[in-house]
């Protein structure tokens, strides 16, 4: 509906005169309109001025000042400008300012001023209009912020990166703030640091790795609730009783956190906003919050799902262990660093006996829970250096690279390989005990590239089974 302005009361003189009149109007303007005399004084402010500056209707303006309430750089910028207008007569037009009022956060008006003159046209003074423009500047910066951050997105740039840009986007917009995001870690259950560019490096190594909890500040606490956590005072916050003093030293007053969902309300992160002040968000600071999370939802869920099929196209999708493509190419590694460094490198062929049997017996599902077992007790038993990887049907390889030229010590880590891969399975009512033949080929004696090593390892594992299954065998180095 569209709001009618009633100016009757102006078409009845009632003894006002038109001075009262047009000053009737221009109060009850929303932009803020001044006058200045030819010194640059305040002669006149109306209402919508005044009640910006936070002056009564009455106060007199003649000790009024532009550096009553905005910075020194402003002041003479503004002060510059209005003497090209009294001095020349040419008017500004929607100039856009940027002001810190004291005491107000930051705010953008357009303003335009017009030279004013007298009778025999000199100029005597100026008229000048403001509108506050902030929240268009405001939703302008998000939009186009927003857009920046789409784009990393859309181009596949890293996590951090993107992560980074939109706390930095975050903390442009509001004064006293500190933005930061933390990742959930599935394998450890832990949030990790995500992004923090102007919290201190030291508070942010501390609470690197917290765990999600009833009462683990506002970020564990946040992820915990798969809700919103405001904390306005860390110091007397329950929620804040055990880590109160990691946040002391760095004058961190107050931490407001939000859970990073995904679609399926599963936890992917926070978004935390810290203010050196006991407070509560601005709604403007919670507008700030729903973006980023909605942001970083994107952008940490979109990573998974490429982190995922990264991880499918070098991983088998049943057990995990590395597929051919990433076998070889590790393995190629392991032996070009063997020869730059002078390292024994061993590569083991292992074979479950009679794994036909299990498919055979108790079907494919069955067959399928025990490679997987039998994957999870080979990576058990290596070291992060070393390399497993599943072959195909129930063939596996793994490579260990030795810097001592250990023979035996291989021979003794497959020998619990084997042991251990021999350990009973418990499928559906059943309990399965699943042999294995291994056999092993070393590296320089026995070949020099991974495809000769391989199949010499290949052909010992099968010299295993012939022997009568469950053995392991070396190759033989001659001397």
């Amino acid at each position: 509906m569209t709001k009618v302005l009633d100016v009757s009361f102006l078409r009845n003189n009632g003894g006002f005169t038109e001075a009262d009149q047009l000053l009737g109007l221009v109060n009850l303007l929303p932009d803020m309109v001044f006058v200045k005399d030819a010194a640059g004084r305040f002669i006149f402010a109306n209402a919508a001025l005044r009640k910006y500056l936070g002056l009564s209707s009455d106060e007199p303006l003649n000790d009024l000042h532009e550096s009553h309430f905005l910075p020194e750089k402003s002041v003479s910028n503004i002060l510059s400008a209005e003497a090209r207008i009294l001095e020349t007569g040419e008017s500004t037009a929607d100039v856009e300012e940027c002001f810190s009022f004291s005491g107000r956060p930051v705010c953008w008006l357009s303003t335009t001023k017009i030279a004013l003159r007298d009778e025999q046209g000199r100029i005597n003074g100026l008229v000048a209009i403001s509108r506050d423009i902030t929240e268009n500047k405001r939703q302008d910066t998000i939009r186009r912020g927003s857009a920046a951050l789409f784009e990393l997105i859309a181009r596949n740039q890293p996590l951090d990166m993107i992560l980074h840009a939109l706390t930095l986007l975050v903390e442009s917009m509001v004064e006293g703030i500190c933005a930061s995001v933390l990742l959930f870690d599935q394998e450890t259950g832990k949030l990790r640091h995500g992004a923090a560019p102007s919290l201190p490096e030291a508070y942010c190594r501390v609470i690197d790795g917290i765990t999600f909890g009833p009462k683990v500040g506002s970020c564990g606490t946040a992820a915990w609730r798969s809700e919103p956590v405001i904390v306005e005072d860390i110091e007397n916050s329950p929620l804040w009783e055990d880590y109160v003093e990691i946040a002391r030293p760095f004058k961190l007053r107050s931490c407001w956190s939000t859970p990073i969902m995904d679609s399926n309300r599963q936890v992917l992160g926070t978004f935390a906003l810290y203010s050196g002040e006991v407070r509560k968000p601005s709604a403007h600071e919670k507008e700030l919050i729903d973006m980023a999370t909605s942001i970083a939802s994107i952008a940490i869920d979109r990573w998974h799902n490429e982190e995922r099929v990264r991880f499918m196209a070098h991983h088998d999708p049943l057990t995990g262990l590395s597929n051919r493509t990433l076998f070889w190419t590790q393995f190629n590694r392991a032996l070009h660093e063997a020869k730059r460094e002078n390292r024994m490198v061993a590569i083991t062929y292992l074979d479950l006996d009679d794994f036909k049997q299990v498919n055979d017996l108790f079907g494919h599902a069955a067959g399928d829970e025990v490679l997987c077992r039998v994957a999870d007790r080979i990576v058990s038993c290596i070291r992060a250096a070393d390399i497993a990887v599943r072959l195909g049907g129930d063939e596996f390889a793994l490579v260990f690279s030795n810097p001592k030229h250990d023979e035996e010590g291989v021979r003794r880590r497959l020998a619990e390989i084997r042991e251990k891969v021999s350990m009973p399975i418990d499928v559906e009512s059943a309990r399965l005990k699943v042999d294995c033949s291994i056999g092993v080929a070393f590296y320089p004696g026995d070949g020099q590239t991974a495809e000769d090593l391989l199949a010499a390892a290949d052909a010992d594992m099968y010299s295993a089974k012939k022997a009568g299954r469950n053995r392991l065998t070396v190759v033989q180095v001659e001397e």
